[in-house]
């Protein structure tokens, strides 16, 4: 009865196998059908890493064959269309080995890089100047998303104060180079952002108004909706029990302390001489010397 059990238990089994390689078979071929009725073109690719400034030479671009339903936009179907005899184009950003070659990421024909190709519709570039303390000590590299303060002294004329002026913006460029070529840190003398035209406004006033500094920030993080101003006053605030320190002391020319007042030490009253004893001695003698002891009356 068992061995009859295990019998039907495989043969159950063998046809349900049977049953899966016959459709994983169908949906093959069908695949396989669909892909040849569609065709396939050859599209253009990147040979070698193509970096930013680099001309799209024939040595650095292979043609490889890609579904008609999958052919990316802005690509290049031959070297003749990439690449018109008599006209360079060069690479506007890194595209990496086998990435199809798009309209976006290189220049136009005859072009050569540029930071206005780099430009979204509608948008600006505005350079603004740092140092190593606010360009983040060189840190801060194109492509980067820095926030842009700004201090000032307020028109109260009391203290400074710092203000966040614009968060989350693209960095294109630091001083004349839109990518460093070795990645490493570089302490540049301007920055150029990627802004709208208010905010390219609000940055060619924050510079006559006051001192403008980059701080780097996350890829991806959201911008903070509520932003405060930061005082002198608040450079005093102590984080671990919430109160704020005491104001400091005004800082003036030294003044001597004044004089002690000379310390007086009176003398002690002197004693009083005991009065004379009155009455009568009585003198004893032991051996060879004597005392002399006196008795009576010695006052009150």
């Amino acid at each position: 009865m068992l061995r009859r059990q295990t019998l039907i238990a495989l043969g159950i089994a063998l046809v349900l196998g049977l049953l899966a390689v016959f459709l994983a078979n169908s949906y093959i071929n069908r695949s396989e059908q669909a892909n040849i009725a569609q065709g396939t073109s050859k599209v253009a690719v990147a040979a070698v890493p193509l970096n930013y400034g680099m001309e799209l030479t024939p040595d650095k671009v292979r043609f490889v064959e890609f579904p008609n339903t999958s052919i990316p936009p802005g690509s290049f179907r031959s070297l003749a269309q990439l690449s018109p005899e008599g006209k360079r184009r060069v690479a506007l950003m890194s595209i990496s080995i086998n990435e199809p070659i798009l309209a976006n990421k290189i220049s136009g024909e005859g072009v050569g890089a540029s930071i206005a190709s780099l430009l979204p519709d509608g948008m600006r570039a505005a350079t603004v100047r740092v140092n190593a303390v606010s360009g983040v000590a060189g840190f801060v590299q194109p492509n980067d998303s820095v926030d842009v303060l700004i201090t000032r002294t307020p028109p109260s004329g009391q203290g400074q104060v710092t203000d966040v002026l614009l968060q989350n913006i693209r960095v294109i460029a630091i001083d004349q180079k839109a990518k460093n070529a070795d990645g490493s840190p570089k302490v540049g003398r301007t920055a150029t952002l990627e802004v709208t035209p208010i905010d390219a406004q609000k940055l060619a006033l924050g510079e006559s108004a006051g001192n403008l500094s980059l701080v780097l920030r996350k890829p991806g993080e959201t911008n903070d909706p509520v932003v405060e101003t930061v005082s002198l006053n608040d450079l005093r605030y102590n984080l671990y029990g919430g109160a704020r320190y005491p104001a400091p002391a005004t800082v003036g020319a030294y003044q001597p302390a004044p004089p002690r007042p000379p310390v007086v030490r009176r003398s002690a009253p002197a004693r009083k001489a005991a009065p004379a004893p009155t009455g009568r001695s009585v003198q004893i003698v032991r051996g060879t010397s004597g005392a002399e002891y006196k008795v009576g009356d010695y006052g009150s």
